[in-house]
């Protein structure tokens, strides 16, 4: 099953809502992690620095798993974000994380163009504007 037909069931069927609701997500855990920069400092001090900087290079992205993730953001305070949506999204906690260890290596790829970390650790959610549609494109093609 692929990511985002495992996301269209995990929220009632609606591929587009369910991608768009799943980079929302993404997109609020870089915001309280501090943006690109910030994430990529918590992942790195918890061992994922690989995986991150591969996401936001110019290479193949690095797998992480939802247990990895997730773990991460046990240790960083960052689990609150995803509880928070799982409650408004009526979705497991669990089941969301193991979503996001799948979107956040694009999320941050999609906004760190060529390899550049945004300046100042500012990010918008308008940075990953997209993103859904090349998630959902990248599936028919």
């Amino acid at each position: 099953m692929s990511l985002l037909d495992s996301l269209g069931s995990l929220l009632g069927g609606n591929q587009s809502e369910g991608a768009g609701s799943l980079v929302s997500v993404a997109g609020q855990l870089i915001q309280q992690a501090g943006g690109v920069q910030g994430l990529a400092d918590k992942l790195q001090q918890h061992g994922l620095g690989d995986a991150v900087q591969s996401w936001i290079g110019t290479g193949a992205n690095q797998a992480i798993s939802g247990d990895q993730l997730n773990q991460v953001l046990q240790k960083t305070g960052l689990d609150s974000v995803v509880n928070n949506a799982a409650g408004k999204l009526g979705v497991d906690p669990g089941q969301l994380v193991g979503q996001l260890a799948q979107v956040l290596p694009h999320a941050v790829d999609h906004a760190t163009p060529n390899g550049d970390v945004p300046s100042g650790g500012g990010f918008d959610l308008s940075m990953l504007g997209g993103l859904a549609e090349k998630l959902l494109a990248s599936r028919t093609a």
